[in-house]
């Protein structure tokens, strides 16, 4: 009698092509099993995924906080695809074909956390491209059918992947109980989610903004990006304390004058510390961007305590996937597409983070994107 052969799934004579850093912190390409269909998942061809930060934090620190890197890893979660197959217990509406945006995470949503609505908490949560979770920068991608969400026909594929950049700023323009009409702003750090973040106070109507960088290239992108701002170039022989004093005399004068939101979008310790004394008293200062170290010196304690400040923080989102489709949708982010600089394909995808680190290759988004049609 012959032996049993295993029945041969739909997808296996096509490769999966991935991108994975290693424990010794480099990246190298490599091939992917797919993975069995769970029941409440969809499998998708990802067709498009940007680079991110945590991306070569994950590479060139081998880790952020302590999410180590200490076997291989598939990196990539700001990604959107095509559903190529539906689970057999999937409630939500979807189906074939649809193209969709990805949430890269999938929490418990059991413990109290996610039962009360702040998923992204969760200490039980799967998230994409984070250690052990493998991430979205491979063809063949499974994913829990809630954290899926349809794209309109006039929002793309890559305006999809920029939803989860767009998430990061509205979740911290949420966690600033929103931006008041007519109210200053100052947004720290003109990377991706700074810019994002930009866009998103500029449609809520807050002015003045200030937005600030070390880099003068990246503050003039910002000024085209949204021309009605006002810039300052962060100066590195001056202290925390000088710079902040400088930007407040872009404000204005008055303590009234002074931001009562600022939106620390680099999670770099001179720029956070930078914010704190900009701050007006009784405002909130969010700290959105992320930091490769657990701890920060130089933290301005007693000027945010005198002054009442609220200090925030942000990680990462929850519920902002269907608002931010909706501006995308409407035309009011359309200008995002302007984030996009470099793409590269699925089989080179290497290139990629080596654009994003290589300071000699002007770059803002970088994306990873899959050719191949698999349902025609």
């Amino acid at each position: 009698m012959a032996p049993m052969q295993e029945s041969k799934g739909k997808w296996d004579d096509i490769p999966n092509p991935c991108l994975m850093v290693c424990a010794d912190r480099t990246v190298k390409m490599s091939e992917a099993p797919i993975q069995p269909l769970k029941p409440n998942q969809v499998r998708l061809q990802v067709k498009c995924t940007g680079i991110c930060g945590s991306d070569i934090h994950l590479w060139k620190k081998g880790g952020i906080g302590e999410l180590v890197v200490t076997e291989d890893l598939i990196i990539g979660h700001e990604a959107s695809g095509q559903i190529l197959e539906v689970g057999s217990q999937v409630r939500k509406n979807v189906k074939v074909g649809d193209r969709v945006a990805i949430e890269p995470q999938v929490p418990c949503m059991d413990c109290y956390l996610c039962m009360n609505g702040n998923y992204n908490l969760c200490q039980n949560v799967d998230f994409l491209g984070m250690p052990p979770t493998a991430g979205s920068i491979q063809r063949f991608l499974n994913i829990d059918a809630k954290f899926v969400h349809i794209l309109p026909e006039n929002v793309s594929y890559e305006e999809g992947a920029l939803a989860e950049v767009l998430s990061v700023g509205y979740h911290g323009i949420e966690k600033a109980d929103g931006l008041p009409l007519g109210k200053p702003c100052m947004i720290a750090g003109c990377g991706p989610i700074g810019l994002g973040t930009l866009l998103l106070a500029d449609i809520a109507g807050a002015y003045p903004i200030v937005v600030t960088d070390v880099n003068q290239e990246r503050l003039d992108y910002a000024k085209k990006l949204v021309p009605g701002i006002f810039t300052y170039k962060i100066e590195s022989n001056l202290t925390t304390h000088e710079n902040a004093a400088a930007i407040r005399k872009v404000f204005g004068e008055t303590e009234y004058e002074m931001p009562p939101t600022v939106l620390e979008c680099t999670g770099v310790a001179s720029s956070i510390n930078t914010c704190g004394y900009v701050v007006r008293r009784n405002g909130k200062l969010v700290i959105v961007g992320v930091s490769s170290s657990n701890e920060i010196d130089g933290f301005p304690f007693m000027p945010l305590s005198f002054g009442e400040v609220d200090v925030k923080f942000v990680n990462r989102y929850h519920d902002s996937w269907p608002p931010i489709i909706n501006l995308i949708q409407s035309g009011k982010l359309k200008k995002i597409n302007e984030f996009i600089t470099h793409s590269v394909k699925l089989e080179d995808a290497i290139k990629a983070p080596e654009i994003v680190f290589d300071p000699k290759i002007p770059s803002m988004k970088v994306f990873v994107k899959d050719e191949l049609d698999l349902l025609n």
